[in-house]
């Protein structure tokens, strides 16, 4: 079974002052009791950074926070002392533990896009954790360590096909170009939930790139 979200139907949000988002699922004040998750990913939010304007420090906890750039540069800062510049081709993931505080900024003078995907940790109240790696090749399988869940990063040549996992749950956002999966054509901001892959495939109408979640598990509360 596949749905299909569209970003034009995403729920925008921002402050006004150079921020704006875009939630694929309930956020903040936008709620739909029916949009709440899928699998373990409980946000996946498109964000819009003008120059100078970012997120002041704010907390985090028993999250997996995982952040592709999709253009310019991201300047990450958090309470275990680290602070690094994420740009297009790195995977930062912050595992926030039994808490965190981190802050995230556009300090360049180009404007900045990177989406945001949080996944429930399986691992509720531990140490915070945090890692990136750059230059992701094509093909990559990027394994959470805290949830039973892989991210892979695929790029794809024109008419190029991938298979999707097979897995219980299966979310697919393109990141860039156009890509088919089943008889939907999906655009950059687009993302397909599917809970049955039975062999789908994903082919680029022209050079894209796509990020795939494999999830094998649902959040565990209380």
């Amino acid at each position: 079974m596949m749905w299909v979200q569209r970003s034009g139907a995403r729920y925008r949000g921002g402050d006004g002052a150079g921020v704006e988002t875009r939630h694929a699922f309930s956020f903040s004040g936008h709620y739909d009791p029916d949009n709440v998750r899928f699998g373990l990913l409980v946000a996946c939010n498109e964000e819009h950074l003008a120059p100078g304007a970012g997120f002041a420090e704010h907390p985090h906890r028993d999250l997996e926070i995982v952040t592709w750039v999709v253009e310019g540069e991201l300047t990450h800062e958090d309470s275990t002392g680290h602070r690094t510049v994420i740009r297009p081709g790195d995977v930062q993931r912050l595992s926030a533990g039994g808490g965190v505080r981190h802050s995230e900024r556009n300090e360049s003078a180009a404007p900045l896009t990177f989406v945001q995907m949080w996944l429930a940790s399986g691992a509720v109240g531990a140490e915070p954790g945090y890692e990136v790696v750059r230059g992701i090749a094509d093909g990559t399988q990027y394994a959470l360590a805290r949830a039973d869940a892989v991210l892979h990063v695929r790029r794809l040549a024109a008419d190029e096909r991938t298979a999707l996992p097979d897995a219980p749950w299966v979310y697919a956002h393109v990141v860039r170009g156009e890509v088919r999966v089943g008889d939907e054509t999906l655009t950059p901001g687009d993302a397909a939930r599917l809970t049955d892959t039975d062999g789908t495939e994903a082919r680029a109408v022209g050079a894209a790139e796509l990020l795939v979640w494999e999830m094998r598990a649902e959040p565990v509360f209380g």
